[in-house]
Parts: C-alpha cells; sequence; structure tokens
C-alpha cells in the first residue's frame, strides 16, 4: 500500500501499529539488484526541513520558515545532499514531505534525486495539510526485501519508525529508522514497541534523532538486555556548541564497526552521524 500525503491518521497511537510501506523508485538511477557490500557506510542526520539554525536566537528569529518558504532552503538542501553522496543508507528526521514551507517539493525525493539513490521512502508522521508534512526519511542505494511503515505509541501523535530489511532468514540485516519522543515516558513505550520488533533478529541496526543520550538508551531503557552497542560519540546537539548526544546508530556485535564519526557539517541544529560497519559474510552474497 502506498502511504501517500494525506493518508496517514492524526489519531492518537497509544500501542503502535504498523503499515506496509512502498518503496519509490529514482527514475533516474538504475535499479538493477545488488548484493550489500562488506562494508556498509550509514548515515542518520536530523536536517530540521532545511532551516540553517546556527544559535539559540535562531529558534525565533527563524522560526517563520516551519511554516513558510525560503529562498536559503534550497541551498542548505544543496548541502545535504552533497554530503549524503558518501554514504550507502541513510535515515533522516524533520524532513517535510511537500507542503507549503518547502515550495511543495517532497523532500526526500528531493535528496533520493540530488545524491543519486536508487530507492527512498517517505514516512509521513504528521499531516498539517499544504502548511507541513512532518515526516521521517530513507535514502538506500540497496533495494531492500521489506519496508514497514511503524506509527509509534505516543499520548500526541507524530513520531514513527521505518523497519527495513536486507536478506531473509536468520542472516537478515534489520535496520530501524526512528524519531523519538522528547519525555521519557514517551520514548520508553517507543522502544518496547521497538524491543519487541527486533527480538527475533541477530543483525539489528537502530538510527535515528533518539532524544536522549546513549546511556540512557543502554542502561535505562527497555533496550538494556538487546544486546546492542552505542560507541561513544561527542556531541551532536546544538550544531554550534555540541554538548548532547541526541543522535544515535546502535548496532548488535555481530555487526563490526569499522568508523564512526560525528561530522562537522553545521547544516541543521543537529550533527549528523555517520558509520561503516562491516557485515557478516552471508549478507554480502548475491
Amino acid at each position: 500500500m502506498m502511504l501517500s500525503v494525506g493518508n496517514i491518521s492524526s489519531t492518537r497511537t497509544t500501542r503502535g501499529h504498523m503499515a506496509p510501506g512502498e518503496l519509490r523508485i529514482n527514475s533516474q538511477c538504475q535499479t538493477e539488484q545488488r548484493p550489500l557490500p562488506e562494508i556498509l557506510r550509514l548515515l542518520s542526520f536530523n536536517i530540521q526541513v532545511g532551516i540553517n539554525t546556527q544559535k539559540y536566537h535562531h529558534y525565533l528569529t527563524r522560526s517563520w520558515q516551519h511554516l513558510l518558504p525560503s529562498a536559503s532552503r534550497q541551498h542548505q538542501l544543496g548541502k545535504v545532499a552533497q554530503l549524503l553522496n558518501e554514504f550507502d543508507l541513510v535515515a533522516l528526521q524533520e524532513v517535510d514531505g511537500g507542503s507549503l514551507r518547502s515550495g511543495f517539493v517532497n523532500q526526500v525525493e528531493h535528496l533520493a534525486r540530488e545524491s543519486g539513490f536508487p530507492y527512498w521512502y517517505q514516512q509521513l508522521n504528521r499531516n498539517l495539510g499544504r502548511f507541513a508534512q512532518h515526516s521521517n526519511g530513507l535514502l538506500s542505494r540497496y533495494a531492500p526485501d521489506l519496508l514497514e511503515d511503524h506509527k509509534l505509541p505516543g499520548i500526541l501523535p507524530g513520531r514513527g519508525a521505518i523497519l527495513t530489511q536486507f536478506g531473509q532468514g536468520e542472516e537478515s540485516l534489520l535496520v530501524v529508522m526512528m524519531h523519538l519522543a522528547l519525555s521519557t515516558k514517551g520514548r520508553a513505550n517507543q522502544l518496547a514497541y521497538v524491543r519487541e520488533r527486533i527480538a527475533d533478529h541477530r543483525h539489528v541496526v537502530l538510527m535515528g534523532d533518539m532524544n536522549t543520550h546513549a546511556e540512557d538508551l543502554l542502561q535505562h531503557s527497555p533496550l538494556k538486555g538487546a544486546d546492542l552497542q552505542a560507541p561513544d560519540l561527542p556531541g551532536t546537539y546544538p550544531s554550534w556548541k555540541p554538548a548532547r548526544v541526541l543522535d544515535h546508530i546502535l548496532v548488535s556485535p555481530s555487526l563490526s564497526v569499522e568508523q564512526v564519526d560525528v561530522l562537522p557539517h553545521a547544516i541543521s541544529d543537529h550533527l549528523p552521524v555517520a558509520m561503516h560497519i562491516k557485515l557478516p559474510s552471508p549478507l554480502c552474497k548475491g
């Protein structure tokens, strides 16, 4: 089922729910089936819908850009697209699905086209009609075997996770991209929901803006005991003086972390997190 603009209900999702997602194809790219590479390059980035927030006072002085189009937004998206060129699988948070504020440009589709990603998916989480299409996004250079759109539980609607799987069976790779709630209770409910979905999988990646630090995620949330690891990272927020690590890529021990960085690209109010992981050999066989 295609989850197009306007299809997502704004009703409460206190328990969370799933719908199948339909992968979108970039017609400008070749889309032949390819096995995953030995080293998979991951990126998670909250792009703040292309608003260039560089100081705290910009939250006030540039707040109008959350509602209205800005001439600088396409320039900012160009910077994001240039960065994305170096990665295979990208999780985007705070992207717009095509409304007044983005000039009716679907930012996920735009970035897929500009960065040459054959596959993309926009998850619409909060639909404000022509004024805003709050979304998460997936960009991939490899075709997944499964794609699911999950509405995360919460009193207020608007948080979601994209679940995608590469391969089949015990050796498949499960990747969950998410943007979690600000409140501790809200995150706990959402992480409990995510934990249920990853429980039977050996090779797991969780990535996104999780709105808390790694120790809280691994020691004081439903992810405790889930056998995930989080490399030590410098701050990701705010981008101009990063003091808090809110953005993460968590991986199973079976996935060897070859490289991890917080990239010094102050395009948004968050800094992007990049990771290169070495995949088990069965995942890389065609």
